[in-house]
């Protein structure tokens, strides 16, 4: 505890004293306040007194109540007096750090802190508000912020969060890695923005959208942008590249990309823009000469091939031979059960996935083909990869095995983050939740890259802090007095706020 000097917009100077319990600050009293340099002096002295005096009242002055008072003093605790405080002292913290608190806007900083903490659809986010945080507002009030933020603060979240990852990744943006994903609707009814399409989360009869994402080394958040549901995928990764180079003047940097994105159209204009790329290759649909080269190699060290004005290298892993085993395992079976059981028939029968290794013969005869089976063995383990960098074969293997991240980013934002599935029907809004949700998941990354070497997951810091309360009080005997009681810390808490503080 002790005593500071607050210059106002009058031009006086307060007297406050100020503690700082858990790593914030907190006025516990306003002595007075003037222009007067000899009465500034005489207000710091009776401050000192003050600290004096409450520093010898008794800590727990609950204890020297009459029971009769307790209980009347008990009483008056309620939900209202009660609050949840551990999001905000850390997530709070880490919001800041990144620069989104140039966004003037409390509630935008409530959405994205309880986006992490708290995530579900704005009508529980105001009762998370109402209940556990004391923050009375309408989800009317969400949607007027959410309007705002599409118009006027959607490029300052973005660049804020594009400047953070920046200087944590050294000031110099290599490799940006790029992925897309789907986000469904609870509705029926399309319009331009959101079309029925190719679902990725298996909703093929919902409106959704795309959501192309950029993030670099270690998942660090870079940008997003978004699309009509029915837009084919491999048509998204030069507009985005493009809009982000225009809105951040970024590098050309090396594009590290899944086959999903891999078409002539793509690698002619990626090197036309002077891009260096990374893509997953279709070995499977190489030449039959390209093939063979690539089954008979003996995989001591990765295969480079040659492959026009590209390099075309395989290589060869144990943990993925035995995954693609027991995933073809797993769909073989899966095939064998339908079939006993009646439900597979030639009707139902197409070429995706592990049909490829149904025989058909005749009319109705459906059999598992086992020489299929075995020249899909062949291909456990071996993985393709097209580049025009001149980077070494491990060089580029190993930048692509980063590529994960970006699929860790759609599972957060889709499970942790509860990004879906979406219920606005404005295309603004839409623009608006997902910049929210944008914000969580640089929130969260961050989180996640300061705790990284203290075994602490952000899921498990982002539960343990919402068991951290704070209970506002008025004093029994002396009304006036307020005191602030925080619940105590389990060894998970300590740690998580002393790396922070």
């Amino acid at each position: 505890m002790f005593v500071r000097k607050k210059q106002n917009p009058s031009s006086s100077t307060s007297v406050l004293i100020v503690d700082k319990p858990y790593g914030q600050y907190k006025v516990v009293k306003t002595v007075g306040c003037s222009k007067d340099s000899k009465v500034i002096a005489e207000l710091e002295k009776k401050a000192h007194q003050e600290i004096l005096k409450i520093r010898r009242q008794p800590s727990l002055p609950l204890l020297y109540l009459e029971q009769q008072q307790l209980v009347s003093f008990l009483e008056g605790v309620n939900n209202l007096s009660v609050k949840v405080i551990g999001p905000e002292l850390i997530l709070g913290k880490i919001f800041d750090r990144i620069g989104l608190n140039q966004i003037e806007e409390e509630l935008f900083r409530h959405l994205v802190v309880a986006r992490i903490a708290y995530p579900g659809s704005k009508l529980r986010t105001v009762d998370y508000f109402r209940d556990y945080l004391g923050v009375e507002t309408k989800v009317e009030k969400i949607y007027r912020l959410m309007d705002k933020i599409s118009k006027e603060h959607q490029k300052e979240i973005t660049q804020a969060i594009f400047n953070h990852s920046k200087k944590i990744l050294g000031g110099k943006i290599r490799f940006v890695f790029y992925d897309i994903t789907t986000l469904y609707y609870e509705a029926s009814t399309e319009d331009d923005l959101r079309r029925i399409g190719y679902s990725k989360d298996g909703k093929f009869n919902r409106p959704q959208i795309l959501l192309a994402l950029v993030v670099g080394e270690k998942g660090a958040p870079l940008a997003y942008a978004v699309f009509e549901g029915n837009k084919f995928e491999g048509h998204t990764l030069l507009p985005v590249l493009e809009e982000i180079n225009q809105k951040f003047s970024l590098p050309k940097a090396t594009v590290v990309a899944d086959s999903a994105i891999l078409s002539k159209e793509n690698l002619q204009l990626l090197k036309k823009q002077g891009y260096e790329y990374i893509l997953g290759a279709r070995i499977r649909n190489e030449s039959e000469v390209t093939k063979q080269k690539i089954l008979k190699h003996d995989f001591s060290e990765s295969l480079e091939l040659k492959k026009g004005e590209a390099r075309l290298i395989v290589s060869y892993s144990e943990k993925r031979a035995r995954k693609d085993a027991r995933n073809r395992q797993r769909g073989v079976r899966k095939l064998q059960e339908k079939m006993k059981s009646g439900r597979l028939t030639k009707q139902q029968v197409n070429n995706h996935g592990y049909n490829k290794f149904l025989k058909l013969e005749g009319e109705i005869r459906i059999s598992i083909d086992q020489e299929k089976i075995e020249a899909d063995e062949k291909w456990d383990g071996l993985k393709g990869y097209l580049t025009n960098s001149s980077s070494s074969s491990q060089e580029i293997i190993d930048s692509y095995s980063q590529l994960w991240e970006i699929e860790k980013a759609f599972r957060i934002s889709k499970t942790d983050l509860m990004i879906r599935p979406i219920y606005h029907r404005r295309k603004e809004r839409i623009g608006a939740h997902i910049c929210i949700a944008f914000a969580a998941y640089a929130v969260y990354k961050e989180l996640e890259r300061v705790l990284a070497n203290h075994a602490i997951s952000p899921q498990v810091a982002a539960e343990s802090l919402r068991t951290i309360y704070e209970v506002r009080l008025k004093h029994a005997v002396l009304p006036e007095e307020e005191f602030i009681l925080r619940s105590s810390l389990n060894p998970t808490q300590k740690t998580i706020l002393e790396i922070f503080d």
